[in-house]
């Protein structure tokens, strides 16, 4: 039931953001609301690791598995945006060359 109300919001938030349903000054300082929200967002969660016991006792494993994960996610993300770019110049580079 929660995920059914994420996608709702989402999807209210994707047609609000679509349609420019916002006026100017919104639109302006949505940035600075996202930036208060994710910071409250991981304020909540150091709480949540805190009170969890387990997560203390694993917390070199938990760690150690973050770190790999984000250093694949880095690796392949780099990876994929040079691969992208690159068909992407190439095409813009016929695309000149044709007119």
């Amino acid at each position: 039931m929660n995920f059914l109300i994420y996608l709702i919001i989402l999807a209210l938030g994707g047609y609000i953001g679509y349609k420019d349903i916002l006026n100017d000054f919104v639109n302006k300082r949505i940035a600075i609301m996202q930036n208060y929200a994710l910071l409250f967002i991981l304020f909540i969660m150091g709480i949540s690791l805190g009170i969890d016991n387990h997560v203390i006792e694993y917390f070199a494993t938990i760690g150690y598995q973050s770190i790999v994960i984000a250093l694949f996610t880095i690796i392949f993300s780099i990876l994929f945006v040079k691969l992208i770019s690159k068909k992407v110049l190439q095409r813009e580079e016929r695309i000149t060359n044709d007119n």
